[in-house]
């Protein structure tokens, strides 16, 4: 079974961005490539059960196992040093991505209080979108009872587009919720 926003992709988006920005071969029109959902974890040089929750929340979330990211410096402001865990991070491809995005757009988005949209800066001049969350909980798969601490994370959607014009009407025809 494939994802609703692939579908929806195929179906409706391609058709209209090739009249959009005519172009003439499917081949030209953006895509998404992936997603990086990251999530950095301070509170690990502390204590590591900080990491093992943010790892299990990040599998939830992903369906993925998630990869620990290590310090490469030593930062003495920070208190950290060389080889100390600092973050999770999960590359979603294929189905697993159009799913993510299909649940972070129709469910997890909605669901923030006082909801305006997502912001239209996230764009990075090359068609690629970086979209920070401020908690987990947004998310079905993480229950309320089982999170020891509320933390951020960051969504990272690398595209094909050439520019951010191409990129924010690929996302806005997913579905996006840009604010103005």
């Amino acid at each position: 079974m494939t994802p609703r926003v692939l579908e929806k992709y195929k179906t409706e988006i391609c058709p209209a961005l090739m009249k959009e920005f005519g172009y003439k071969n499917v081949m030209q029109l953006p895509r998404v490539q992936k997603v990086v959902v990251n999530i950095g974890v301070g509170d690990a040089k502390v204590d590591i059960k900080f990491m093992d929750a943010a790892i299990a929340e990040l599998r939830a979330i992903t369906g993925q196992q998630p990869l620990l990211k290590r310090a490469k410096k030593s930062v003495a402001g920070f208190k950290v040093r060389e080889g100390m865990p600092v973050a999770c991070t999960v590359t979603l491809r294929g189905v697993r991505m159009w799913e993510f995005l299909d649940r972070l757009i129709s469910l997890a988005l909605p669901s923030i209080k006082d909801f305006q949209g997502v912001s239209r800066r996230g764009f990075d001049g090359r068609g690629n979108y970086n979209l920070g969350l401020r908690e987990q909980l947004i998310f079905p798969e993480i229950s309320y009872d089982k999170v020891i601490r509320s933390r951020g994370m960051n969504v990272s959607i690398v595209t094909t587009a050439k520019s951010d014009e191409e990129a924010h009407a690929l996302l806005k025809g997913m579905g996006m919720p840009f604010n103005r």
